[in-house]
């Protein structure tokens, strides 16, 4: 049974910065593609970053790019949203999923595994 839970949300106010964690279980971690999405209230699932497999190919949505870094950690079965310059607009629910494949995909339909989400606010 695969389990992907991630951590690391929280309060902070705009400019600020935070890490989000995220693990996944029950697969071989390094076969797959890992992702982040976000969703604010009453708006669309969206993609925010991934990740390849072996880390080699990263891609951001246009609104973080410049500001958020994707990694991960194939040892420690982890991936990490490092988020700096945080703006209000980024408050969302951040969901971290697991790929179905090696292939970095940016939409949701790539995903077969997810997180139940950590909150991210910011304040102005």
């Amino acid at each position: 049974q695969v389990q992907v839970v991630e951590s690391g949300g929280g309060l902070v106010q705009a400019g600020g910065s935070l890490r989000l964690s995220c693990t996944a279980s029950g697969r071989t971690f390094s076969l797959y593609a890992m992702g982040w999405f976000r969703q604010a209230p009453g708006k669309e699932r969206e993609f925010v970053a991934v990740i390849s497999w072996s880390g080699g190919t990263t891609a951001y949505a246009d609104s973080v790019k410049g500001r958020f870094t994707i990694s991960r950690d194939n040892a420690k079965n982890t991936v990490a949203l490092q988020m700096n310059s945080l703006e209000p607009e980024d408050t969302a629910v951040y969901l971290c999923a697991q790929g179905r494949s090696r292939i970095a995909y940016t939409t949701r339909d790539g995903y077969n595994y997810w997180g139940q989400g950590t909150q991210v606010t910011v304040s102005s």
